[in-house]
């Protein structure tokens, strides 16, 4: 029982409302054309949060094995730095990850595509990229995370692969339009991701990471996360010019305030108590999330 809950906290499992959100919007622009296939819904779900799990796995064991996770990191422990978790285990949890998500993975494109060989062969190599990328964040020979380049795979993976994946897996058509709620769930993510990193910026600097608030600064990193959230919110409000149906459809913007707050703390709080601002961030995007898509049943 000890061991299982040791796993549980190295899945990180309050990151994984990242995936649910970016999931949750993509299904519900697709139910307002066909009926949803749950079992493809499902198991696009379930893939996405092995993904999410992988690259949690990977970022512990890759931080642990390069020196970036210390005793200097804010934040919850980690497992493999702190030796809860052996490196080794680390690696056969990794692997076992990867093996699922692939496994789930060509069920959800056999369920979705069937004898479609050439959009399951797409879809598939954009899944065996995503495992890779999952692992490469920050595991081997120059990690991209360790380089800034964290945000670009965030905002690809989290945004437009997993919303306007999740919607053209269930309507096999291409709507450009889904792409503005994929950039704000995109954008969303890599402000969590840039929390993180802010809330993180000493102890990267003096290990090496590279990260985008390492490389501009505390300040600037201010400003770039408004930027994500403004954007963000933004180009859903585009989406929605777009689609207009009810004024219902702009239920998300009662986040507006609580996005502005997390602005202003991310910009005026020290590193120590960005952690709350973390979880307030994922929490948004989640909420975010749901009153996009209870708005988009009204259309």
């Amino acid at each position: 029982m000890v061991e299982v809950k040791v796993w549980i906290t190295a899945f990180r499992l309050r990151t994984l409302p990242l995936a649910f959100s970016g999931w949750l919007v993509g299904i519900s622009v697709a139910g307002t054309t066909v009926k949803i296939d749950e079992w493809v819904a499902g198991l696009t779900l379930f893939t996405a949060l092995l993904l999410q799990v992988l690259s949690n796995l990977a970022n512990d064991y890759g931080d642990a094995v390069s020196g970036v996770d210390s005793d200097k990191r804010k934040g919850p422990n980690r497992m493999v730095q702190s030796g809860i978790i052996t490196k080794d285990a680390m690696r056969k949890g990794m692997i076992i990850c990867s093996f699922l998500a692939l496994i789930s993975g060509c069920t959800l494109l056999y369920l979705s595509f069937g004898n479609d060989f050439i959009s399951a062969s797409v879809f598939l190599l954009i899944g065996l990229t995503g495992i890779a990328a999952a692992i490469r964040y920050t595991v081997g020979k120059n990690p991209y995370g360790y380089a800034g380049f964290g945000d670009f795979f965030v905002f690809v993976f989290f945004g437009l692969v997993l919303v306007a994946g999740s919607y053209y897996l269930q309507v096999k058509v291409i709507d450009w339009t889904v792409l503005l709620p994929s950039i704000t769930m995109g954008l969303f993510s890599i402000g969590v991701l840039n929390v993180n990193n802010v809330r993180d910026i000493e102890s990267d600097k003096s290990s090496g990471k590279n990260s985008i608030p390492v490389r501009i600064g505390k300040k600037k990193a201010g400003i770039y996360h408004a930027v994500l959230l403004l954007f963000g919110l933004l180009s859903s409000i585009v989406f929605v010019c777009f689609n207009f149906h009810s004024w219902w459809q702009l239920l998300f913007l009662i986040t507006t305030k609580s996005l502005l707050s997390n602005i202003r703390a991310v910009s005026s709080k020290s590193s120590d108590e960005l952690d709350s601002c973390l979880r307030q961030m994922v929490l948004l995007t989640l909420l975010f999330s749901i009153l996009f898509s209870i708005g988009m049943l009204t259309v």
